[in-house]
């Protein structure tokens, strides 16, 4: 029998907590700036993640170390600006925590002061350890991302999927409890692993575990808005599925405003003053 889903006029924390136990999945998109913020909110995502994957897709870096503080800061904030409904995630970039739990208490901070943000998330397990205990012991919310974490991708050397040896996946798991246990991250992200490994991974925590190229047995999914909208072309992972393909009619729309413009089609009567 199916029970009536609880309908949240804000998501928080709580929340996603909540609908981990009442097995309602979570939905969580990108966004990096106000207009596209608008439309996910509006559509009612639950969480939307201002992530260093901007350094990809809105400045054309081949790899996401290049982002600043600063950069992401200017994209929360022009996020917050838009959202009503959906809890706002925002990464801690490259540099800003790995090394010094003080830096990254500080750059948590400036994130939650000057971006409005209601929470952080960083990549790494007992490496980071300090950094997120000090984050979350000034009551800053912390989402974890296990996996593949694209911070770390010179270490890697590939993007290709993670913890199918038996050592990488006892330490994922390892890392998902110590993230839960530290003081409480709120949720994990597990990128490109196993389905059988996430789903293990979401049975042994009471906190979400939200996937990407995980499965669909974790608690949630989250995709990057541009490659969701087929605005990007280029990436074409297994787990990756394109609601709409942006990138051929956004170029059909511009040759055809070209041609219009050019045969003096625009404006017409009608749209002009």
């Amino acid at each position: 029998m199916s029970t009536a889903k609880k309908e949240y006029k804000r998501i928080t924390v709580k929340s996603l907590t909540e609908m981990k136990r009442n097995n309602e999945k979570i939905s969580m998109l990108t966004a990096y700036d106000y207009t596209m913020a608008r439309i996910i909110d509006n559509a009612g995502v639950d969480v939307i993640l201002v992530g260093d994957s901007a350094s990809n897709v809105m400045a054309g870096h081949e790899t996401t170390l290049p982002i600043t503080l600063d950069q992401m800061i200017y994209h929360a904030s022009s996020v917050v600006r838009a959202v009503e409904r959906s809890l706002v995630v925002v990464d801690l970039p490259f540099g800003s925590y790995q090394s010094d739990p003080k830096e990254a208490l500080r750059s948590a901070i400036r994130i939650m002061k000057e971006s409005g943000g209601h929470s952080v998330k960083l990549e790494g397990g007992s490496e980071v350890k300090d950094s997120i205990k000090r984050i979350l012991h000034a009551g800053i919310p912390v989402m974890g991302h296990l996996g593949l974490t694209p911070q770390s991708i010179y270490k890697f050397g590939t993007y290709t999927v993670r913890a199918k040896e038996k050592a990488e996946a006892e330490k994922l798991k390892e890392d998902a409890l110590a993230l839960q246990r530290w003081g409480g991250c709120f949720a994990i992200v597990l990128e490109k692993v196993p389905a059988a490994l996430a789903q293990e991974v979401a049975a042994s925590l009471t906190i979400p575990v939200i996937g990407i190229g995980a499965g669909s047995g974790v608690d949630g999914q989250v995709l990057v808005s541009h490659d969701m909208f087929g605005m990007t072309h280029e990436f074409n992972p297994r787990f990756l599925r394109r609601y709409l393909n942006l990138y051929e009619e956004m170029g059909n729309a511009v040759g055809q405003y070209v041609k219009d413009v050019k045969d003096v089609d625009f404006p017409n009567d009608k749209e002009q003053y």
